[in-house]
């Protein structure tokens, strides 16, 4: 998973179609995703590319982006926002996987 920050965050989303985790290193729920994240992120990779930035050290973008909890997983598609996976249902591996397989249609 690419880390990205206030610099590379908007050339990364800007064409294609990209998974962004914002989280940060005290996050406990972030944590307890981080572990299934590469098996995710090879699953999907023929559908997205996969980004994350801490909302520590990029607050602007994360308000920009209206992101209240964390871990949260927006889809951008060519620099636009096409889906949504707030923190309280990013909690497990189901979770985000059946999220990401109704993006990848």
């Amino acid at each position: 998973m690419e880390k990205l920050n206030q610099q590379s965050f908007a050339q990364f989303i800007a064409s294609g179609k990209k998974v962004v985790e914002f989280n940060a290193g005290w996050c406990v729920d972030c944590k307890r995703v981080a572990p299934f994240l590469p098996e995710i992120e090879k699953k999907f990779s023929s559908n997205f590319q996969f980004g994350e930035i801490d909302v520590d050290e990029s607050r602007s973008i994360a308000e920009q982006y209206n992101v209240r909890g964390i871990p949260t997983f927006i889809v951008f598609e060519d620099g636009r926002e096409t889906g949504r996976l707030p923190s309280r249902e990013a909690k497990t591996q189901e979770q985000i996987e059946t999220f990401l397989e109704q993006m990848a249609k």
